[in-house]
């Protein structure tokens, strides 16, 4: 009986090899071979599911995206409107070991995208990321508008753009910062930033 392959799960075994790589040396060190390396894999296998590194790096920050989705529509919505708002953003946060490898990989690619003036698709990616971002944000906070909980007289088209500049702040701070700036750390600010919102 012939072996069946899950072609699927092989792009993101070569994806997930992209991102170690990545974390571990930068994306310039990103190339068919040390991919192919860090997999214990040929080239030749890699190339096999990415001809091109444009395709491989495409499909490696679209994974870092389905991802977050995939655990942001598990989530149980259950709960107090603010705690299932912290629970929604807290998916956004690199706030353990596969979320922080995620932002790593994030960044990484987000840096090369406007370093080069020719990475479209890297450029596509990083906007997708954004508005997606953005979106979470606004949904959130009308459903604590419609639940009637906010404050009188919030701005909500203001509020989702500091809402938005806050989660990438912590993201950032977490990551840079990881002593300073802990998983216990970056809850109490986010819960302090959606309580001021709060009547």
């Amino acid at each position: 009986m012939p072996k069946i392959v899950d072609h699927e799960t092989r792009r993101e075994e070569i994806a997930e090899a992209l991102w170690r790589v990545v974390r571990r040396d930068g994306i310039r060190a990103a190339s068919v071979r040390t991919i192919a390396a860090e997999a214990g894999w040929s080239p030749g296998a890699v190339r096999y599911y990415f001809p091109d590194q444009d395709g491989l790096l495409s499909f490696a920050m679209d994974l870092v995206t389905r991802r977050v989705t995939q655990r942001i529509e598990a989530l149980d919505a259950k709960g107090s409107p603010t705690t299932v708002v912290l629970r929604y953003l807290e998916e956004a946060l690199p706030l353990d070991a596969e979320r922080r490898a995620e932002f790593d990989v994030w960044i990484a690619f987000m840096a090369q995208a406007q370093a080069e003036s020719g990475a479209g698709t890297l450029h596509e990616h990083v906007d997708t990321v954004h508005n997606g971002l953005r979106q979470l944000c606004e949904s959130l906070l009308q459903a604590l508008a419609q639940a009637g909980v906010l404050k009188e007289g919030v701005d909500l088209r203001r509020e989702v753009e500091r809402l938005h500049a806050v989660i990438d702040g912590l993201a950032l701070h977490a990551a840079i910062q990881p002593d300073r700036t802990t998983p216990t750390r970056v809850r109490q600010l986010l819960r302090l930033h959606v309580e001021s919102l709060l009547a």
